[in-house]
């Protein structure tokens, strides 16, 4: 038993292929296609069926005592906080005669600051009116809580002011009457005594002074930043156009259905890892693809183009096994209507030399149960397939699908064409299926791919040779021959080429 060596680690299949993630996620266009289509009826249809509710902004101007040009939006974000508290929709309610709760209120209206003084109300309701009307309350609450904490913060700090301005009149007073107290007295320390007094006298009136000036100019200052606050933009209710709204919803939609249609194919493209480039088809399963059929169209001129390769897949497929004294099969993964279709034309084109007779042994006898063609071959049940002639050529169809009987594939053929389609079976199944045909001594022919990416440029054809010189082609497994343990992943594969094999 000759036993194939495991490759270099240069050599070692990547473990993620770009090539054939994107190949496999553009074949699953339908997936992501049918996603994207139906995000963009959804969004389209939520436009439609649920409107927006009727709103109203309005813009308010606030004034900082704070404010500094390097702010970074610090005092408009605390505005907005501010905005949405009981306090202000209490007020707000109070205004509206509305009996509603305030933690209910607070989720019709929102806030949002513009610059660092601007800030922006919506609000929303039942009808544009109550819209507006809400909006204004609210608008009217806030600026009334504004003013009033301007006016409660500079109130105290002047009565601040003028407790410390009233203490130190007191220590003036206490200065002054130590200074009338004192006798007139010639000695040096009564001197520097008096001297001390007078200098604390002087700095204590320039410090109440200053005090009472502070606290003059934090009223003063009070007014500018009342007048400030004020409704800048008065309430109006917002224009919703529905054509916009669904165009808007609808490009949502869609965005948001082809990444999620994309990103679920990618995902179940890595997790069920099934083969569609011909170059892992063919390691898979230890064979090279003979040729290749696209999958089937309604159009009539793909009709006809379709037809035309599968004749012509016959003739080839008739040159290879004319002659052969043991029967030959077919077998299918993923396209039993493709294979029996094939194995009716091919048994067409050998008929012209010797007799052939098909064994059907695909699943519900798909051939075996219609009616004979006029002038066609004769077509049986696997039961009825082991008699016959020796000048009738059998040519069995049959199936690799899972819950296949693996030791009556032998009676179907001891050589086989395998039909498989492009993305059908997982790595693991073509495994199966190359060491069970092994096992039952099948010599595989090669393979016919079904529905192909158009784009594939890998080359499906395997071989066994030196690295250099003369390429010979690697034996087969089948009877009489030396079995070869074949181990997938280590086939030895050429590079891809630009060149489509076919």
């Amino acid at each position: 038993m000759t036993t194939r060596t495991a490759p270099e680690p240069s050599d070692a299949a990547p473990l993620l292929d770009l090539h054939t993630l994107v190949v496999a996620v553009r074949r699953r266009r339908r997936l992501w296609g049918s996603m994207a289509l139906l995000g963009l009826i959804g969004g389209a249809g939520t436009a439609v069926l649920l409107p927006p509710a009727p709103t109203a902004v309005t813009k308010v101007l606030v004034a900082h005592q704070e404010d500094q040009p390097t702010d970074p939006g610090t005092l408009i974000r605390t505005d907005v906080a501010l905005l949405h508290t009981t306090r202000i929709a209490d007020r707000a309610l109070a205004s509206l005669g509305s009996p509603e709760k305030p933690e209910d209120f607070m989720k019709d209206y929102e806030g949002s600051g513009l610059t660092n003084n601007v800030l922006l109300i919506e609000a929303t309701g039942d009808s544009d009116a109550e819209a507006v009307a809400r909006a204004r309350a609210v608008a009217d609450a806030f600026v009334a809580d504004h003013v009033r904490r301007i006016r409660e913060a500079s109130e105290a700090e002047a009565r601040t002011l003028l407790e410390q301005r009233d203490r130190l009149r007191d220590e003036l007073a206490q200065v002054n009457g130590a200074i009338g107290d004192d006798t007139p007295d010639s000695g040096p320390g009564a001197s520097a005594d008096r001297e001390s007094l007078f200098a604390r006298r002087a700095e204590l009136t320039s410090q109440i002074a200053e005090f009472g000036q502070r606290a003059a100019e934090a009223r003063i200052g009070t007014p500018q930043l009342v007048a400030g606050t004020q409704i800048v933009d008065a309430p109006r209710a917002v224009r919703h156009s529905l054509p916009r709204t669904a165009a808007a919803d609808a490009g949502i939609g869609l965005a948001l259905g082809l990444a999620l249609g994309l990103a679920v194919a990618a995902v179940g493209t890595v997790v069920a890892d099934r083969p569609v480039l011909r170059r892992d088809v063919a390691a898979h399963l230890g064979a090279s693809v003979l040729a290749e059929l696209p999958r089937p169209s309604r159009g009539a001129w793909r009709r006809r183009r379709i037809r035309a390769a599968r004749t012509r897949l016959a003739v080839s497929l008739a040159r290879t096994v004319r002659g052969s004294a043991e029967p030959v099969s077919l077998l299918e993964l993923g396209c039993p209507r493709a294979a029996g279709a094939i194995a009716l034309e091919l048994a067409e084109a050998l008929g012209a030399d010797r007799p052939v007779v098909v064994v059907d042994g695909l699943p519900d006898a798909r051939l075996a149960g219609r009616g004979p063609k006029p002038g066609g071959p004769a077509v049986v049940g696997v039961d009825e397939g082991t008699a016959g002639s020796r000048r009738e050529l059998r040519l069995g169809v049959g199936s690799v699908a899972p819950g296949t009987a693996w030791s009556d594939l032998p009676y179907l053929g001891t050589r086989t064409v395998l039909v498989v389609r492009a993305g059908h079976g997982s790595a693991a199944w073509l495994h199966t299926v190359a060491r069970q045909l092994a096992e039952q001594r099948v010599e595989v022919i090669g393979v016919v791919l079904i529905d192909p990416d158009p784009r594939d440029r890998t080359d499906g054809t395997l071989w066994d040779g030196p690295p250099r010189g003369g390429v010979r082609p690697a034996p087969r497994i089948g009877v009489g021959r030396p079995r070869i343990e074949r181990l997938p992943k280590w086939a030895a594969r050429v590079p891809d080429s630009e060149q489509e094999a076919r």
